[in-house]
């Protein structure tokens, strides 16, 4: 096995078709050419940031009547003329709902030269920036764009936003936006502010549609207070199960301690898709281990976590599947509580538990299994483990499951059979369990390890062995990918 060292991964969001901003632009002036309907969307939505909003509507100023007297409170001035350059001078961004080809060249040649980004509407290659569909918790905002590629599905998705946040969380962020000179005041250190943070977020998402008063103010400072009497300086470690793939059996437990990280170690399991979850600025590091292939030594793992929680750091050990279940979770528990170092666990979805809801089949179907097991095949020195109860692995009323097995599981089949398994016994290999690109392979016992071959070289496998898995046989022949089933 080669040795190999911890990688600092730089990629941490995927390409973006443009950078979400929001804009200031209370008290700044906006200049907004045109007299048609959607200009006075937009007129609307400029005047309630507050803006100094000056409307160029030649022979349409009427259209706008309504709007400049009733909701900029004063700050909307409306005149009955067509643009011209001048008028762009000073502007924090210009925008324009133009028909005329030259006019909205020259539109944009004068925006620019004054150096105010802008927008023509329905027109985005004209564009510097693009309004998105806004869900409004004020100050609480969330914006959705399609790069102006379909509005209309930008819409629909801040429809699906809007029935899932409750309008009681605009209290919460304003509560959050008085609270924070209070919390800026006492000097703390980063890591107690996020702490704050932290605690002020769960108690929003918990009851959202409260709004918050002085005692929760009270209690939050009271627990805060707490928090900096216990703070030593040290961070903390939180071991947290990535499942086996599919980010959305995540826990939301575990979403919460990967947004609150300052630093990820993952294996070579943990899917891109869960990485997406995490938090954007934490440092991530790969410490994988391969099997037969190139492997981050345990030793090493366990004095880098330590390491980097000694700095204050909130270190977020991530593994594939659950961490309780052949991921060395143990060493690593102990590392931190030899050091001092505060740790926490939070379980995932195991990969037997993902295989078998992929294959939609029971670990424990009451007619076929009275017991569950799990089992490794590949112990430290990648052979089969020596020390297996084979009487227990041949049992007929028992689920198996083998994890790392795709080397030995030839050498499993030889001592199950001779300690009694029925070689007709059902088995399952699945390759990247919950995985867009999942492949199983059924057969029994007797001929699954020669089946193996059939699977791509590279990805873990997890072998299923029992009567409960004997509906799965069904997808025998041959391999079954999951992105034609």
């Amino acid at each position: 096995m080669t040795e190999r060292q911890p990688e600092t991964t730089a990629a941490r969001i995927e390409p973006l078709a443009t950078l979400p901003l929001f804009h200031k632009l209370d008290g700044r002036k906006v200049v907004l050419a045109g007299g048609s309907e959607a200009a006075l969307w937009k007129a609307e939505l400029l005047a309630a940031t507050g803006a100094e909003l000056h409307v160029f509507a030649d022979g349409e100023a009427g259209l706008f009547a309504g709007l400049s007297q009733g909701e900029s409170g004063g700050r909307m001035h409306v005149h009955d003329r067509g643009w011209q350059a001048g008028d762009l001078t000073d502007a924090s961004i210009a925008v324009a709902d133009l028909d005329d080809a030259e006019e909205v060249h020259a539109f944009v040649a004068a925006a620019r030269q004054a150096g105010a980004p802008v927008n023509i509407v329905d027109k985005p290659e004209y564009c510097d920036f693009a309004f998105g569909a806004l869900v409004n918790r004020s100050p609480l905002i969330v914006a959705v764009s399609t790069d102006g590629a379909a509005p209309v599905f930008g819409q629909a998705i801040r429809t699906k936003i809007e029935a899932l946040l409750p309008a009681g969380l605009k209290n919460w962020a304003q509560a959050a936006a008085d609270w924070r000179p209070s919390v800026q005041s006492r000097d703390l250190p980063f890591a107690l502010r996020r702490a704050f943070w932290e605690l002020f977020a769960s108690r929003a998402m918990a009851e959202p549609e409260r709004a918050p008063g002085p005692q929760d103010k009270a209690e939050l400072f009271a627990r805060l207070v707490q928090i900096e009497a216990a703070h030593d300086g040290k961070g903390r470690v939180t071991l947290v199960g990535a499942g086996p793939g599919d980010p959305e059996l995540l826990t939301l437990k575990a979403i919460r301690a990967l947004q609150s990280a300052d630093i990820i170690l993952y294996d070579d399991l943990v899917s891109p898709g869960v990485l997406e979850l995490a938090r954007r600025e934490a440092k991530r590091m790969l410490v994988g281990k391969t099997g037969y292939g190139p492997s981050v030594k345990q030793g090493d793992i366990n004095a880098l976590i330590v390491s980097l929680a000694s700095q204050g750091k909130h270190v977020v050990r991530l593994k594939g599947g659950d961490p309780g279940i052949f991921g060395r979770a143990g060493e690593e528990i102990e590392a931190c509580q030899t050091a001092g170092i505060p740790v926490a666990i939070v379980p995932g979805i195991s990969a037997a538990q993902g295989a078998a809801a992929s294959l939609g089949v029971s670990l424990t179907h009451r007619d076929h299994a009275r017991r569950l097991q799990f089992v490794t095949g590949h112990s430290r020195k990648g052979e089969l483990p020596d020390d297996l109860d084979w009487r227990a692995m041949a049992d007929p009323a028992a689920s198996t499951v083998i994890y790392m097995a795709r080397a030995t599981l030839p050498g499993f089949r030889e001592h199950a059979i001779a300690a009694g398994l029925n070689p007709e016994t059902p088995a399952v290999a699945v390759l990247s369990a919950t995985r867009p690109d999942e492949i199983r392979v059924a057969a029994t016992i007797a001929t699954l390890p020669e089946r193996l071959g059939e699977l791509p070289a590279s990805g873990p496998v997890l072998v299923l062995l029992g009567h409960a898995f004997g509906p799965a046989l069904a997808d025998a022949n041959p391999a079954q990918d999951r992105r034609r089933a």
